[in-house]
This record gives structure tokens, C-alpha cells and sequence, in this order.
């Protein structure tokens, strides 16, 4: 049953958009101190490794994010410090709710361009008898595997395809968070009695989502209401979200057709099968100023920014002023079919 709160937000402009992605499971690491040498191997009796994996990493081995320079932000570089969540390069601030602390790193960027900033949930200090988490993702729509072209359409997309055990709550509705827009959808399974307050919104062309779980409406409701200390860049929108400010324009399969004048092919050392998601900025020059490889092996992001330091675009011209550029490529194989997607480049 709707609270008064929910029943409010029909006639309001509040938007919670679901995300049906699931949560990502927090990756413990013992607390115990590991004391034993670090000699150890197959036949060694010091089996307890020297170097531990410090708590809260995951170590995966294989492709793996990067980029071309350290100076430029990230969509991954999220920071939380004094208890204050910052992305210089989505343009977010947002202060955590009191006693509430973010206990485990999420995994790196996925090859689909899925992001987790930030999970959050209550410290030791939380004092509140209701409990619950904060998710905060980013969707690259460049690579998305959903036909979505803007973060209203993932939020349909999850709406239309609720699986039957979960129940919609309110459909995706307009609302303004911040004094920004956004789309908010709640749905709730009722077996479990657990519900999910979702908002959604688009910044430099990637779906951010945050996903407010708790069985507790009550502590739902007063989450949505923090949200509205956020500080969020002015060219925030679910349909089209630009980031505001001078950050580059950023533009789906810029790469292609008449905008690229030159180009030279990658040239890798071994062939793999793993797809090599690729975001650029274009200098107002047409050159490439910028590399982020979403996954990618170590020697594939370097054949790539070899190849693609020789490339030369078309001057992008806004208002009569040359802008920078940021735009998608996939190298090698997509992992999803699909059309209308970033430019792909086989190896």
C-alpha cells in the first residue's frame, strides 16, 4: 500500500526511477592480521600469503580500466571524504546522511559501461531502528546493452520489464531533485516486504541512478528528501543530459561517416575476444586529447592510443565556437548485438 508520501508524489514532480540492476554484493575481507611469512607457495608450508589484499578491493585479473592521462576525471573516480561523495567528472556533490558510511569499493567499470559509485548503508553508529542501502550507479548509454537512448528510456525499460514477484508502486514519474531533473519509480516485492525508491537523471550521457532500498518507507522517504542537498551540474535532465559548464559535448558515434579525416588502425600484438570499450575527448582541434578505456588489456590500451594519437576529426562548431568533442568507440568485438551503438573497429 502507497504512503501518503508516495500518494503525494502523483500530483507532485517527484520521479524515482527503478533500476532493476541488481545490488552488487559487498566483498568482505577478513579482519584478522596475517603474521606468517611471505614465502609461500605449492610446496611451502607457510601457506598465509605476506602481502594481503588490502580490505575492500577486488582483484580480478585481465582487462581492467585506464586512461591516457591522470589529470583528466573519470566517470569511476568517485571519492567520499569527511563524509561527502564527490565526481568531478559528473559534477556531484553529495553529503551522506548521518552515520551512514561506505563500507566496501565497488567492482571496476563493466564492458557494457556500468559503473558503481558508490554503496552506502549504515555506519556501527547508526542509531535509527529501520536500515536500508544507498546505490549509486552511472550507465554509459554509448555502450548500454538496453535499447535506451536517454536514462528516462532505462527506466522504462526496468519498469516493462519487472519480473513478476516484484509490483510497481508508482510508474516512472517527472520530479525535480536539487532543482534538477529527474525521474523517480518505485516498485516493492511484496513476499520479501522490501521496497526500492529509484531516481534517475542523464549527465554527459550516462544514466546516474540512485537505488534507496530498505523495507522502511519511512526511512525511504527521508533518504529522497536528503537528496535534495545534492549539488548537481546545470545540464542535468533524464532525456538530455549535457553536464554543463565547459565540459566537452558529447556526441553518440561522432567517430564515423565525414566527422573522422583520418585514422589508423590499432595494431595488437596478440588477438583476444574481449570487446575494448573506448571513451575520447576531441580537442576543439580535432585531435584526441583524451583516453578512457573502460576494460581493456594493458597491451591493447596501448596499441590503441598509438593508433589513435595519428587520428584527426572535423572541428566540432557550436554557436560559432569551435567545442571539444566526447564521444564512444568499441574495439573488437561488442558483447552485445545490437544497433545504433557506438562505432566499432574490429581487431
Amino acid at each position: 500500500m502507497l504512503s501518503r508520501f508516495l500518494r503525494c508524489l502523483l500530483g507532485a514532480w517527484w520521479l524515482i526511477a527503478p533500476a532493476l540492476w541488481a545490488l552488487p554484493p559487498a566483498w568482505a575481507q577478513g579482519d584478522k592480521a596475517q603474521t606468517a611469512p611471505g614465502n609461500g607457495g605449492d610446496f611451502s608450508n607457510n601457506v598465509e600469503p605476506g602481502n594481503k589484499v588490502p580490505a575492500g578491493v577486488i582483484l580480478v585479473k585481465g582487462a581492467w580500466a585506464s586512461a591516457s592521462d591522470s589529470v583528466t576525471p573519470l566517470p569511476e573516480a568517485a571519492d567520499i571524504q569527511n563524509n561527502v561523495l564527490r565526481d568531478p567528472y559528473f559534477g556531484v556533490t553529495y553529503a551522506l546522511p548521518a552515520d551512514w558510511e561506505e563500507k566496501y569499493k565497488g567492482p571496476p567499470p563493466s564492458e557494457s559501461g556500468r559503473y558503481v559509485l558508490a554503496q552506502l548503508s549504515p555506519a556501527n553508529t547508526f542509531q535509527g531502528g529501520d536500515r536500508g542501502t544507498i546505490l549509486i550507479t552511472a550507465q554509459d548509454l554509448f555502450f548500454t546493452p538496453v535499447p535506451a537512448a536517454n536514462a528516462l528510456d532505462l527506466i522504462n525499460y526496468s519498469k516493462n520489464n519487472l519480473q513478476a514477484e516484484y509490483k510497481v508502486e508508482m510508474p516512472p514519474t517527472a520530479t525535480k531533485i536539487a532543482n534538477r531533473d529527474f525521474t523517480f519509480f518505485a516498485y516493492w516485492s511484496p513476499a520479501a516486504e522490501v521496497h526500492w525508491y529509484v531516481v534517475a537523471t542523464e549527465i554527459r550521457c550516462h544514466g546516474v541512478e540512485i537505488v534507496l532500498t530498505s523495507r522502511s518507507t519511512k526511512l525511504l522517504e527521508k533518504l529522497i528528501l536528503d537528496l535534495d542537498k545534492m549539488k548537481l551540474p546545470v545540464g542535468t535532465s533524464p532525456t538530455v543530459g549535457t553536464g554543463g559548464g565547459e565540459v566537452p559535448v558529447c556526441i553518440k558515434d561522432y567517430a564515423s561517416g565525414e566527422n573522422l579525416l583520418a585514422r589508423v588502425d590499432p595494431v595488437f600484438s596478440e588477438h583476444k575476444f574481449n570487446p575494448v570499450p573506448v571513451r575520447i575527448i576531441i580537442d576543439k582541434e580535432g585531435r584526441v586529447k583524451h583516453i578512457h578505456f573502460l576494460s581493456a588489456f594493458p597491451d591493447q590500451a596501448k596499441a590503441i592510443s598509438d593508433a589513435m594519437a595519428q587520428w584527426k576529426f572535423k572541428r566540432y562548431v557550436r554557436d560559432g565556437r569551435a567545442v571539444e568533442v566526447e564521444t564512444g568507440i568499441m574495439f573488437g568485438r561488442a558483447p552485445f548485438p545490437k544497433k545504433n551503438t557506438a562505432s566499432t573497429i574490429s581487431e
